[in-house]
């Protein structure tokens, strides 16, 4: 833009309407009156701001194009109300409005006269133009070397005017959000001139397919991108019908009658004009289907399909995703505009999440509140976690809505193109918990069905009508409205109780193999299966057997603990005391298990006056139950003594150590984790009352049987020698100790992680080692491992 050069008119616009800008500029240019327009005088690298407002302060007019995008923004309406500062009576006509989409003008707006372009052909708006104008002026500068043509994305020939555009396009919905990103990578996809179809997290129903295409097309639209025209198909009506419709009635082609349909459409995409044009078919369910009415292989046909399949080539799968909070709270407020969603804000969030973020779901919910204004999310949420799908919001579509189903309804169609075994795995995917599902608990879950026909009914039926989605390797996911639906068509199925049975007794033997020592390999090996241990122990808890009761909250129990999550871990052991009660009686093995888990938690936590009762509840329960020579009264005594032990009451843990000791000798032979761990026990007592000659063969024995029956690296042996080297430091064997710190160390990074306890004890132990041994003036004693000369280096700098 040259400063120096008067400028007749500033067009002011919201991006939405830069095609109606653009056409409008080049008609007055074409008048010869100067015009600075933001597309085609601010170029890259300047300042926006300023140049924005050095055009509308040096304009002798503002034209300001009108439409509901402009009347929302902030910035448009500054530039306008400059304009309107210059001449507030209106006698120079310095802002001249020009309204090109239907909307209401308020307050000041109100009062200003406007050219008005809505419903108007084009020569007639050209003429309306040309007479609001006033002065001309004429300076070369850049603009294109040809007429453009709006509004095309590249500026070549003039502009087409909008209304002139042939489209059959539906309705719109009033509210659209959280899909700019959409609309922008769908535009890239679609001039690439091959097919592309529109699917979600698998094409769901209610993702949004056919609003996205919609609002995509209508965009084109207004930006002139496809002046050819906008062809709007229904898929699942007949198709050579409607194109006969449009280019009949839209196009006024000429087309033989004496043939059939199917020649009818080749002799119309014959005669289509040679322009861009954009062809949208809706809810296509078979691709081969409807080939024979796609337009030929023409560069200015653009084809898009929505979907809820995946098709192969030659179409190209675009997937959207569900909205984010941020979007779907948007979407809520523009619908509920009154401040309710502001209001309980944390309720309006679960309401999103457990609505999936599926913008069906939000919709419907956002325009029930509005139709019930003395509804408010709290009571829309109690009605939700009441009625479930069945909730009145969920139900119907109404006006105004591209939408024409509620939610249930539009997983209907999908259903019923599932066979029965298809509607089967489904079913029993609701069972499990809203998380990814690993596919091998599916399978263990089927232990008769071929693997292969499985895989089929899961890829070719599920994944393919977007029912199921592939998350990574053996990895999948139901969305959380999919799962509620499948849920209540259980409930109709005779075998359902069974299902679940099964289902239990599958997550009761996976919670079997887990172990009570967890280790990062074991963590990371079962960490997808923990929320549908959870499923099973809650949700389905009656139907776990009798004998199962305990064991999946068990296993979560000692999976938290395992990572010192103790919150977690004490919320699944009294889960389990609770359930195991109810279920099983005060007077059962189970829950003096369930009481020693809980007691061992609080002692590792230092909360002995918790755990003391529990103990000695749960020794009691087992001498009754089980009598005297039984491994579990073993354990209990082993597990009370060490309580005593961590209060310094030894007198009292003695007795209990050496008790459980010769049980578990007499009932499970020398060679038994648990005579290793009780070998541990009793030998670390002595050693804190000094009787280092007793702890001493103790320890050794403890350490060779943790090496012969669980391997050397096991954390079992990692505390083995950790024990062994504490007692050779009270003794001043550092040379000794040394290795057998550095063993436990490595073992314990290995398989717990720098940051587990255990490894952080051990750390902090041999620490404290070296701060002896430097004390005593030895270092000259230790090796020159890298570890320990590093620890030494800096805790001598320390102390300098």
């Amino acid at each position: 833009m040259r400063p120096e050069t008067p400028v007749d008119f500033f067009i002011s616009y919201n991006h939405h309407d830069r095609g109606f800008a653009e056409w409008i500029a080049w008609i007055l240019e074409a008048e010869r009156y100067r015009v600075v327009i933001q597309a085609w005088d601010f170029g890259a690298g300047g300042n926006f701001v300023l140049e924005m407002q050095k055009a509308a302060s040096e304009a002798k007019r503002t034209i300001a194009v009108l439409s509901k995008y402009s009347l929302e923004s902030g910035y448009v309406q500054a530039e306008w109300a400059a304009a309107f500062a210059k001449d507030p009576m209106g006698m120079e006509r310095s802002l001249i409005p020009i309204r090109v989409g239907e909307c209401t003008p308020q307050g000041l707006w109100a009062q200003i006269v406007y050219v008005d372009l809505v419903g108007v052909e084009e020569a007639e708006a050209e003429e309306r133009v040309v007479q609001a104008a006033k002065r001309a002026v004429t300076k070369e500068r850049g603009k294109p070397s040809e007429k453009p043509e709006y509004p095309r994305l590249q500026i070549e020939s003039k502009p087409v005017y909008p209304p002139s555009i042939p489209e059959n396009l539906p309705r719109l919905s009033d509210v659209f959000v959280g899909r700019a990103e959409d609309l922008k990578k769908l535009h890239e996809q679609v001039k690439t001139g091959k097919p592309t179809a529109i699917s979600a997290i698998a094409g769901m129903g209610g993702i949004g397919k056919t609003e996205l295409a919609a609002q995509y097309a209508s965009q084109q639209r207004d930006l002139g991108v496809y002046p050819g025209g906008v062809l709007w198909l229904s898929a699942r009506t007949d198709l050579s019908e409607q194109i006969i419709e449009f280019a009949r009635y839209q196009l006024q082609l000429n087309i033989p009658e004496d043939v059939e349909p199917e020649m009818k459409v080749r002799e119309i995409w014959k005669q289509w004009q040679q322009k861009e044009t954009l062809i949208v078919l809706d809810d296509v369910k078979d691709y081969g289907a409807i080939r024979r009415f796609l337009p030929p292989q023409r560069s200015y046909f653009k084809v898009l399909l929505t979907t809820r399949s995946r098709f192969g080539s030659p179409v190209q799968n675009y997937e959207i995703k569900v909205l984010s909070e941020a979007a779907s709270l948007e979407l809520l407020r523009s619908l509920v505009g009154d401040g309710r969603i502001d209001q309980d804000l944390d309720t309006a969030k679960r309401v999103c999440e457990w609505l999936g973020y599926l913008p069906l779901g939000l919709e419907l919910v956002g325009r029930y509140l509005a139709r019930k204004k003395g509804t408010s999310i709290a009571k829309l949420w109690e009605r939700l976690q009441a009625q479930r799908l069945a909730a009145k919001a969920l139900l119907e579509a109404e006006s105004g809505m591209t939408a024409s189903l509620g939610v249930v309804a539009a997983f209907e169609l999908s259903w019923q193109e599932l066979n029965e075994d298809a509607q089967r795995l489904a079913m029993l995917l609701s069972l499990f918990a809203l998380a990814e599902i690993p596919w091998s608990l599916v399978q263990a879950c089927l232990p008769d069905a071929d693997e292969e026909e499985l895989e089929d009914l899961r890829d070719q039926q599920l994944v393919n009508l977007s029912l199921l989605s592939f998350e990574r390797d053996g990895m999948y996911q139901i969305h959380q409205l999919l799962r509620e639906f499948f849920a209540v068509k259980r409930s109709t199925m005779p075998e359902e109780e069974a299902m679940k049975r099964s289902f239990c007794a599958v997550m009761s033997a996976i919670a079997d193999q887990m172990p009570s020592d967890w280790t990062l390999s074991s963590i990371e090996q079962f960490s997808a299966t923990i929320p549908h241990l959870k499923e099973a122990t809650t949700t389905l808890e009656p139907w776990l057997v009798d004998d199962d009761i305990y064991k999946p909250a068990t296993r979560l129990g000692q999976f938290y603990k395992g990572q010192a999550a103790f919150a977690e871990a004490e919320e699944w052991y009294l889960h389990c005391r609770s359930i195991s009660t109810q279920r099983l009686g005060e007077s059962h093995p189970d829950v003096a298990t369930s009481l020693n888990n809980l007691a061992l938690l609080y002692s590792s936590q230092g909360r002995y006056e918790e755990a003391e009762p529990l103990y000695l509840q749960d020794l009691g329960l087992s001498r009754t139950l089980l009598g005297e020579s039984h491994p579990a009264v073993a354990t209990s005594l082993n597990n009370l003594a060490g309580l005593y032990y961590s209060q310094g009451r030894y007198e009292e843990a003695e007795p209990l150590y050496v008790q459980a000791l010769e049980l578990w000798r007499s009932l499970l032979g020398e060679s038994h984790p648990d005579v290793t761990s009780s070998l541990n026990n009793l030998a670390a007592l002595y050693e804190s009352q000094g009787r280092y000659e007793e702890a001493e063969p103790l320890y050794v024995q403890a350490l060779e049987l943790s090496r012969t029956l669980l391997g050397e690296s096991h954390p079992d042996v990692a505390r083995s020698l950790n024990n062994l080297a504490g007692l050779y430091k009270s003794q001043g064997r550092y040379e000794e100790a040394e290795p057998l710190y550095l063993q436990a160390l490595s073992i314990f990074y290995q398989r717990l992680g720098a940051d587990h306890p255990n490894t952080q004890t051990v750390w902090g132990n041999f620490i404290e080692f070296l701060q002896q041994v430097m004390q005593h003036d030895r270092t000259s004693e230790l090796s020159d491992h890298p570890t320990t000369r590093s620890i030494l280096q800096e805790l001598q700098s320390a102390s300098e």
